[in-house]
């Protein structure tokens, strides 16, 4: 070969090596006995249950060094299959891993609160195998290439589940591109940002001229703006404000009356007029906008459908804990469910349901937001005190389906909501389906086993006395998850080694 041929070989050499070790870091990670609580790397998961995008069918998912190398109808594998290979589960569903966009686990800095090592692990046993960690609650906030690395230090080898991270949007960097850039070529899957006080010093809020900014370096990256939409407004009756004393604080209805709807409203009415830069020809086209946690069923939501008919580039999230309590049923003093925004009345839910079994609610996440129990649950049950955040991560699974079930809710819509969607948001196109050639992100979980989540209940997260969902009773029993074909939970055992993957994009 010629000598100039030669150098181009060598030349493109490094390149080629830093795409492989890339694609080995975070596509795969072979199995060992450490991470997986089974030795082999090659088997086969059968079920007359699983979940693929062409429907539910019976037959098995064949799994080899940690991806799906196919996906069999039918029973004509068996008879290929070495013996002791093969995982049946029966009738217990199996389907693509959860996806969970939006979670909180405050490491590092605020490890009180939660942590990596136990969130993942809750995820795990929820079935989630894949979550995008917020930018903030943790500290210092993920609003830099050096934050952002801080995230990565603090997950490598502490994470059982696979972790993505949204960078943040905020006033000191919202004008300088160069430093989002910075911080979208670290690696963060995209930005977030709050039109309202965040309650966190270090990640104050955006408006619409921060938020117009943001886009038009997304849209360079074509990387999702996630926006917490509340604007405050002046009550439209000043006795909501007024202060009753500690018995009115501990009234559920005292906060609600400070959050209204009309914030909600306010807040997407402003971000409507922004998106349409996302459309096609638009000086943001490329970019996308993403309202996490939608709790008004009303009139936030038709302006979000008025704008999905315009061709805005825009995406909308709700959360278990919206869909399963209602206003008028928390008690006094129970803390436990204050979140922003609110949890609203028994009529806005039924029409939650509604919006997404109809398509007009995207997806869900957990906005899994937990606190030390001190500023949650020690505030003499003064709503207007408390930390404001529903624990959720481990328990999103089965609240979904058990109280979908009133609704008919199916497995495919579980599948489009918990992966599929959330998937296609942060652009992890190798997860979200079990398709030949995916990673091998897989829950297992029997639809109809009922369980009463008490004292008696495993519970990883680092606080379980701050979840709203104990006491309830629940169906949807999950018995295993695989994260990239390694078996990271079974039946209340996880690996022993934290296998998780940081996911960085690139």
């Amino acid at each position: 070969m010629e000598s100039g041929k030669w150098r181009t070989l060598l030349g493109l050499l490094p390149l080629l090596l830093s795409f492989l070790f890339f694609y080995f870091d975070i596509s795969t990670k072979p199995s060992t006995s450490q991470c997986s609580l089974i030795s082999h790397s090659h088997f086969w998961i059968a079920s007359k249950r699983i979940v693929t995008p062409k429907g539910v069918i019976s037959g098995a998912v064949e799994v080899k060094g940690g991806s799906i190398v196919s996906v069999v109808d039918g029973d004509n594998w068996r008879g290929t299959v070495k013996s002791g290979r093969v995982m049946d589960y029966g009738e217990a569903v199996v389907m693509p891993g959860l996806i969970d966009v939006h979670a909180h686990l405050d490491d590092p800095g605020r490890t009180e609160w939660e942590g990596f090592p136990s969130g993942t692990k809750a995820a795990a046993a929820g079935g989630v195998t894949t979550l995008i960690d917020m930018p903030l609650n943790s500290f210092p906030s993920t609003v830099s290439e050096e934050t952002l690395n801080l995230k990565i230090e603090a997950a490598e080898g502490r994470i059982y589940v696979d972790v993505g991270f949204w960078g943040g949007l905020v006033p000191e960097n919202a004008f300088n591109a160069s430093a989002l850039q910075r911080l979208l070529n670290a690696g963060a899957l995209g930005l977030k940002s709050f039109m309202c006080p965040s309650g966190i010093n270090d990640f104050p809020m955006t408006n619409s001229s921060h938020i117009k900014e943001g886009l038009a370096v997304l849209a360079k990256y074509r990387r999702p703006l996630l926006v917490h939409a509340e604007m405050e407004q002046e009550p439209e009756n000043e006795s909501d404000l007024e202060d009753g004393g500690a018995e009115s604080a501990r009234s559920y209805s005292t906060y609600l009356k400070r959050r209204p709807a009309s914030w909600e409203e306010a807040a997407i009415r402003e971000l409507v007029s922004v998106t349409k830069d996302t459309r096609s020809g638009g000086s943001a086209e490329g970019a996308h906008l993403h309202i996490v946690h939608l709790s008004d069923a009303r009139s936030s939501l038709e302006l979000i459908k008025e704008a999905k008919r315009s061709g805005d580039s825009v995406t909308v999230e709700t959360c278990p804990h919206y869909l399963a309590f209602a206003a008028e049923e928390i008690p006094d003093g129970d803390t436990r469910f204050k979140c922003a925004p609110p949890i609203r009345d028994a009529a806005n839910r039924e029409e939650l349901w509604a919006a997404i079994m109809d398509g007009n609610i995207d997806m869900l996440s957990s906005d899994h937001s937990p606190s030390a129990p001190e500023l949650k649950l020690f505030t003499e049950g003064d709503f207007l005190k408390a930390w404001g955040g529903i624990s959720s991560l481990q328990f999103v699974l089965p609240v979904t389906w058990s109280y979908g079930q009133k609704y008919g809710v199916t497995f495919e819509q579980m599948v489009s909501w918990w992966s599929e969607k959330p998937a296609k948001l942060a652009g992890l196109n190798s997860k979200g389906a079990i398709v030949t050639g995916n990673h091998a992100d897989i829950v297992v979980w029997q639809p109809e086993a009922e369980f009463d989540l008490d004292d008696n209940h495993p519970v990883y997260l680092k606080h379980r006395s701050i979840s709203a969902y104990l006491g309830t009773r629940l169906s949807g029993k999950v018995l295993a998850t695989f994260i990239r074909g390694n078996l990271a939970f079974k039946e209340g055992k996880h690996a022993h080694d934290a296998c998780g993957v940081p996911i960085l994009a690139k």
